[in-house]
């Protein structure tokens, strides 16, 4: 259970196979769908590839309810927040864990990303620096499986499960979002939308795991390029 390494997508943390990257105005690297879509989020960490031992830690968590793997996500989690901080500009920020609906968590018993994101702030050495508030931000509405559903499947079947309380608590302020697994980015993405649209300043998100795409997206060093144009014509 290894940390992601390799050159990464400086918006979404998805790996890029080096030379085909874009860099931007500001110098940073962004994949073929953050140079076409602004996130609503400024960046995404995770601290591991979905995969393997990681993906059977979270499984035990979550599914199985043995609570003891709850303290190694918490500390992945807690790396994961690390390689954001540096780029916060509040002293203090939000942190807000993506909810499960009320029946959902009913049986499961507890919400594993607001697990994980206590004892992952209990290791940040400026633990000072973060509010949890698990209530701010409500899933209302139930929603089916993500698992097999198309991009466009998963943004519809999120679209207003999400809504914020207490406004007043994140007007003007930055939120760090929290969760298990980054897999598509859809859920992390509608709820980054939601806080946005709450009064959130900007928010940023950590996860335990992330999907790393087989299929890469590939782009060039200049976008002008006679081979941009080749790839283009061919779809």
């Amino acid at each position: 259970m290894r940390p992601i390494s390799g050159g990464l997508c400086s918006v979404c943390g998805e790996r890029l196979l080096s030379p085909h990257v874009f860099a931007g105005e500001d110098g940073e690297v962004r994949c073929g769908l953050c140079r076409r879509l602004e996130q609503p989020y400024v960046k995404a960490a995770a601290y591991g590839s979905y995969e393997g031992g990681l993906r059977d830690l979270i499984h035990l968590l979550k599914y199985q309810h043995v609570r003891p793997a709850a303290n190694v996500l918490g500390r992945m989690l807690g790396e994961a927040i690390g390689h954001l901080e540096p780029s916060f500009g509040d002293p203090k920020l939000v942190v807000v864990a993506v909810p499960l609906h009320v029946s959902k968590r009913r049986q499961r018993g507890f919400n594993q990303a607001e697990v994980t994101a206590k004892l992952a702030l209990k290791l940040r050495p400026e633990r000072d620096r973060y509010e949890l508030e698990p209530e701010l931000l409500e899933r209302i509405r139930e929603t089916q499986s993500q698992t097999g559903l198309t991009r466009h499947q998963r943004r519809e079947n999120l679209r207003g499960a999400f809504r914020v309380k207490n406004g007043e608590k994140i007007a003007g302020r930055e939120v760090l979002l929290v969760d298990d697994v980054f897999t598509t980015g859809t859920t992390v993405s509608e709820c980054a939308r939601i806080l946005r649209r709450g009064g959130a300043a900007r928010v940023w998100v950590a996860t335990v795991a992330r999907t790393l795409k087989a299929d890469v997206q590939r782009v060039v060093l200049e976008p002008d390029s006679e081979t941009e144009r080749t790839m283009a014509a061919h779809g």
